[in-house]
């Protein structure tokens, strides 16, 4: 057991810990950079951060709760279908990009990666910290039109950061074990992209999981964004705390990912500049 842990310990090993925070300049440099890419020539510039989210807020509050009269189950607030639907685009989004760019991001960095001499682990760090500033300017705007629509979750949204932590966890360990294949194996990142797809639509986003079928509803559990997106929506849409127990899998999951993840980077990290 001792030399269990050692192994285990070992995967975490502090200087590279130490090597990345060396660079940490280079790492909130690639993310200002990247931040200031996505809006060159734009007359509006930055400004589009809060004005994409926003009209995209309002397309599902006027689409779906004006227009098709959308309603869920149960619940009588009539833009309660809207924040469920938003909640749930919320987190998939943040999961969808850490995992979307993380499994390429090795590639799309071949040269960086074949010229200059840094910690590989700042590429998927800066892939992180690029979706944690996207979604911290979606939920900003998504939190102005909760106080404007008179539903403020409440303390409850103090849950979400847990919650949150093991989503970005989960995409995280999927992401890098993802983008050490890819290198590879450029098939990788095909399948990613129709198994995105198809993850979507087996996560109860667009729809509510209680207008399902119980076997079909039983077996979509086994999906782990399941009790997390779910999680998010009951917060923001209920006001209620999540239920800590659905969270134990995904948890787990999730370190269980980010052991094989960093294990394929550590065995691999030396072969992906050859590969590339």
């Amino acid at each position: 057991q001792q030399a269990g842990c050692l192994n285990i310990c070992a995967m975490f090993p502090v200087p590279a810990l130490q090597a990345v925070w060396r660079y940490r300049g280079f790492v909130l440099g690639s993310v200002a950079r990247d931040f200031q890419l996505r809006y060159r020539n734009s007359m509006l510039g930055a400004a589009w951060t809060v004005l994409a989210p926003a009209a995209m807020i309002a397309v599902y509050a006027l689409v779906f709760s004006q227009i098709m009269q959308a309603r869920l189950p149960g619940v009588a607030a009539p833009l309660a279908y809207t924040i469920y639907l938003c909640a749930g685009v919320l987190a998939w989004n943040l999961f969808a990009e850490i995992v979307t760019r993380g499994q390429a991001v090795f590639v799309e960095q071949g040269a960086l990666l074949r010229k200059v001499s840094f910690p590989r682990l700042c590429l998927p760090l800066v892939v992180v910290l690029n979706a944690l500033v996207n979604f911290a300017v979606v939920a900003a705007v998504f939190a102005v039109f909760l106080l404007l629509a008179g539903h403020p979750p409440g303390w409850a949204a103090l849950g979400l950061l847990p919650v949150l932590l093991v989503l970005v966890l989960l995409a995280i360990g999927l992401g890098v074990g993802l983008g050490v294949l890819n290198v590879f194996f450029r098939d990788v990142g095909q399948a990613v992209g129709i198994g995105m797809q198809f993850l979507f639509w087996l996560t109860p986003i667009v729809y509510p999981a209680s207008i399902l079928p119980p076997q079909l509803a039983s077996a979509l559990q086994l999906n782990p964004l399941v009790p997390l997106v779910g999680a998010c929506q009951r917060v923001l849409v209920e006001g209620l705390w999540p239920q800590w127990h659905t969270l134990l899998t995904p948890a787990l999951l999730a370190a269980l990912l980010c052991v094989l993840g960093l294990w394929l980077f550590r065995r691999h990290a030396a072969d992906m500049v050859d590969e590339l």
